[in-house]
């Protein structure tokens, strides 16, 4: 690993060059695995692309972010660069469609790689530099590529894994042949304390952007495995029909295996005298004492099994409590390979569970990853890297789990004690677990992304900054509705048509209690979780297919306090459930010109308010047949050959119970895009309920 500090920058030049000449060294020696061309065409897993595609791909990688970055501003191969740039992570049918793509030979892409590493090296001697590198420099995006490469030296090896064994010949690096019997497996005990994980940007070494930010969790006392599950304590899951077992298999799991009908672990072969172990370039009887190699359902499953079998609960350990683990096993920064099976020091494979010792455990890092519970979800604090928006984001789904501790094979950022990477479920990632029995129970603030544009626009005027110097919407109706409030009492407010939500907060400033209520659920779900988790992400259209991800908290605003006093509900606002009544306020902004019955929603708000209560009500007055039938409207027509405003209905619909009080403009911008706004004119109406 290379720090991102130092004071000479002559030296530091040095070693960020030395550290990318060896990464590239390091992903070519591992192609030379390959037993010829035509190995690099074959295609190991069917969602994913033929080895070639991984080889061009880090390089290409390399020219796209110093392209994005402003490093440089012509390309080395514009095809190449096209060809190899996306299609990592699974993708659909129609993505891999081979008629697609044209891929170029081994050797042009050799070549390829050869004028990258002569551009990277010329602009590790020329690039200006100063000492602490951060987010802006242009180091960073050569670092961002060196330790993206590394990830791939891991799984590409991977996908080697899973080639033919003709289309493989022996490498570099040296297979374990200590093989043996399991060693019995135990719980022990992990003292519970508080973990705190996460980083600042001013972190000594270079990190993804999902491992800034803040989390921190009280862990209570539990217990895990010693060692992690090995073959031979995996073969009795097999052996007694573990696979087989519906029972044993979470939803999405049993769905998996059944499209796979998978019997064994994929690494493991089946022969006439008993299980082998397929490595990258041989295949050996299956050792007992190694790790068992499976993904996410596989592991689940086979902690199901364990759990009925010995009348327990087992699950596989969360990140918090794999951070705990780390601690206590006295796990450093950085990993250390001479107390682990890591960084390439050893082996390219798995050695004995009992191998590596760390405090009491074994192998809490090294060996092999270990799937954890919990789908890989944004630190408080966390931004979107602007040069690789795509890195974590598409990740905060639900549906891609973290691994952590690393493998053998894994180096560079990968090798931290902060590193946080996440797979799908069914994916292999030279991955096993160990297993705890543990109380605790994960709060995850989770944080997906809405990417519904209509969402999006919503999420961004109620949360997003100002456009031309115009106060934000709700917020300014808030103010200008709390001025007529100074005399009165604030003790409990409606907000009708509160959308995500943020009209509803600013009213709790000052308010007890306030309910926010909005016909679409998406709204009211997006609103809910800022208010339990004090966040939300949304993805922002900005032109096209591109988007920009963001977040809004309630820290931000000053209002994490007023959390506590909000609350919401999905509800029709002309059809009112009669137990929303009693408020001192009620709030409808930008709502009436959207709604199918106007007047029956206004008909009765006098007796949901209290005496002297305020009615405020907002609209452009933007009256369309799509929402409200044209002889619903308020206004907006003649009427006895004369204009009629919507001002006129609602004095006409209101005047016999409301007193009007106010009236004033209020602008607001819409963003549809990051070039598209919409200027409108709001008309606000301040009502008071007459005695």
């Amino acid at each position: 690993m290379i720090s991102l500090r130092g004071t000479d920058t002559t030296q530091k030049r040095h070693e960020i060059k030395a550290y990318f000449n060896e990464t590239y060294d390091q992903y070519e020696r591992l192609f030379d695995y390959m037993a010829g061309d035509d190995a690099f065409y074959h295609r190991p897993e069917r969602l994913r692309h033929p080895l070639i595609f991984y080889f061009g791909h880090t390089a290409t990688f390399f020219v796209n972010k110093l392209v994005i970055a402003k490093v440089i501003d012509a390309r080395i191969d514009p095809e190449m660069e096209s060809i190899f740039a996306v299609g990592v992570d699974e993708m659909s049918w129609d993505d891999l469609n081979e008629k697609h793509y044209a891929w170029p030979g081994v050797a042009e892409t050799r070549a390829y790689r050869d004028k990258v590493r002569e551009l990277v090296n010329g602009l590790i001697d020329t690039m200006p530099l100063t000492l602490p590198i951060g987010w802006e420099s242009p180091f960073w995006a050569v670092l961002m590529g060196i330790e993206h490469e590394r990830i791939h030296l891991e799984t590409s090896s991977v996908l080697m894994r899973q080639l033919p064994l003709e289309l493989v010949k022996e490498g570099a690096w040296q297979v374990c042949e200590d093989a043996g019997e399991a060693p019995e497996n135990e719980l022990l005990v992990v003292p519970g304390a508080k973990v705190q994980i996460g980083k600042s940007r001013e972190d000594d070494y270079y990190s993804w952007d999902n491992e800034y930010g803040f989390h921190e969790a009280e862990i209570p006392d539990f217990f895990a495995s010693k060692y992690l599950v090995s073959n031979g304590e995996f073969l009795a899951f097999v052996r007694d029909g573990g696979y087989e077992a519906d029972i044993f298999w979470e939803e999405e799991g049993l769905a998996w295996r059944n499209y796979t009908d998978v019997k064994h672990p994929p690494f493991w072969v089946a022969k006439e005298d008993g299980f082998w172990l397929r490595h990258i370039d041989r295949e050996v009887p299956l050792p007992l004492n190694h790790p068992v190699d499976v993904n996410y359902h596989e592991a689940k499953a086979f902690c199901n099994w364990l759990s009925q079998r010995e009348g327990k609960q087992y699950r596989l350990p969360a990140e918090d409590e794999w951070y705990r683990l780390a601690d206590v096993a006295g796990i450093g920064t950085v990993f250390d390979d001479k107390r682990a099976n890591t960084n390439l020091a050893h082996y390219i494979s798995s050695v004995p569970v009992d191998r590596f010792r760390q405090g009491d455990f074994y192998d809490v890092t090294g060996n092999l990853w270990q799937w954890t519970e919990t789908p890989i979800y944004p630190f408080e604090g966390f931004e979107v890297h602007p040069w690789y928006d795509d890195f974590s984001t598409p990740t905060f789904d639900g549906r891609h789990n973290l691994i952590k501790g690393g493998s053998f094979i894994s180096t560079g950022n990968e090798i931290l004690k902060s590193a946080r990477y996440a797979f799908r479920r069914h994916f292999y990632q030279h991955a096993g677990f160990r297993y705890v029995e543990s109380s605790y129970e994960e709060q995850i603030k989770a944080n997906v992304y809405e990417s519904d544009a209509q969402i999006a626009q919503y999420a961004e005027f109620g949360w997003g900054e100002s456009a031309f110097g115009i106060e934000n919407y709700p917020s300014a109706c808030v103010r200008h509705a709390l001025s007529f409030m100074k005399r009165k009492p604030k003790r409990r407010a409606l907000d009708v048509g509160c959308a995500i939500g943020r009209s509803t907060f600013e009213l709790a400033r000052e308010f007890g209690e306030v309910t926010g209520l909005d016909f679409t659920a998406r709204f009211i779900s997006l609103a809910t979780r800022m208010k339990e988790e004090g966040r939300i992400g949304y993805a922002f259209p900005v032109e096209g297919e591109l988007v920009a991800y963001k977040q809004a908290a309630l820290k931000d605003f000053g209002l994490e306090d007023e959390a506590q006093r909000v609350q919401f509900w999905q509800a029709d606002a002309c059809n009112l459930k009669p137990h929303f009544r009693g408020y001192d306020l009620i709030f409808a902004g930008n709502l009436i010109d959207r709604l199918y019955d106007p007047a029956k929603f206004l008909g009765d708000l006098h007796e949901r308010l209290v005496e002297g209560g305020l009615l405020i009500l907002t609209s452009p007055y933007t009256w369309l047949e799509e929402f409200t039938p044209k002889e619903k409207w308020l206004g907006g027509f003649k009427k006895d050959g004369e204009d009629f405003t919507t001002l006129d209905g609602l004095k006409a619909v209101l005047g016999e119970h409301f007193t009007l009080l106010h009236t004033r403009d209020i602008p607001f911008v819409l963003k549809e895009t990051a070039r598209k706004h919409q200027h409108t004119i709001a008309q606000m109406t301040v009502w008071e309920k007459s005695s």
